[in-house]
């Protein structure tokens, strides 16, 4: 599997490339109303409305950095309700992928009911690198609210 990686602060990152649509620099988005702060608006993409999380606020309730390499990064998000939507996820210092297969995932042996989408860690040359499970990012409620047919 290939891993796309990015930086929260200096937790490094990653998630699987197969989810990934596009990788587009920061543009000025629209704020979406009575959303979490780690939703950092809402932007066109080719005329479909995309809602962006900001993982950074999402991770330590610190906004992004405003870095060159800050990206959104849109992927291919299936709610709880089986129907796939565009989600674009704002994160840091997104220059690199790596590769590594399943029997290089190992649990952190931590689990948490609010941070649910970190998934297992893969260890390189440079440290742990953990894997960000997308389509545990969006508690039902709030896709409810993002994604209104």
């Amino acid at each position: 599997m290939v891993l796309l990686v990015f930086q929260s602060g200096e937790e490094r990152l990653s998630l699987d490339v197969s989810r990934v649509i596009e990788v587009m620099p920061v543009v000025n988005m629209k704020k979406a109303p009575h959303t979490p702060e780690y939703i950092a608006g809402l932007l066109n993409y080719r005329g479909t409305i995309v809602p962006v999380v900001d993982l950074s606020e999402l991770l330590s309730g610190n906004h992004h950095a405003p870095l060159l390499s800050t990206r959104i990064i849109l992927v291919d998000y299936t709610g709880t309700d089986g129907n796939h939507h565009t989600l674009g996820l704002m994160a840091e210092r997104v220059t690199e992928t790596v590769s590594a297969s399943e029997k290089d995932m190992q649990s952190s042996g931590i689990e948490s009911e609010t941070a649910g989408y970190l998934g297992p860690i893969i260890i390189d040359e440079r440290g742990m690198i953990r894997l960000v499970e997308v389509n545990r990012i969006l508690p039902e409620s709030l896709q409810k609210i993002l994604f209104q047919e």
